[in-house]
């Protein structure tokens, strides 16, 4: 099992708007100062790392700590 973000995609809007898409649905809209920022750091980073963390779509390292909790143990 891969620990590396997957399936994100953008697409640059007329307006000047970057539309980040997760598996084909929009997941985020940059507008402005943070749509430009982005265009720059996208070609300097792993484009799939960025988009995960500016969406909040990535994993926090708590998962297998929250399995073991009391109240996660039935499912």
């Amino acid at each position: 099992m891969s620990n590396t973000p997957e399936g994100f995609t953008y697409r640059i809007r007329k307006n000047g708007e970057v539309e980040i898409l997760h598996h084909g649905r929009s997941a985020a809209v940059l507008r402005g100062p943070a749509a430009a920022r982005f265009l720059v750091d996208v070609e300097d980073d792993d484009p799939q790392e960025l988009m995960a963390r500016l969406t909040g779509n990535y994993k926090h390292g708590n998962e297998r700590t929250a399995k073991q909790h009391p109240r996660n143990r039935r499912r």
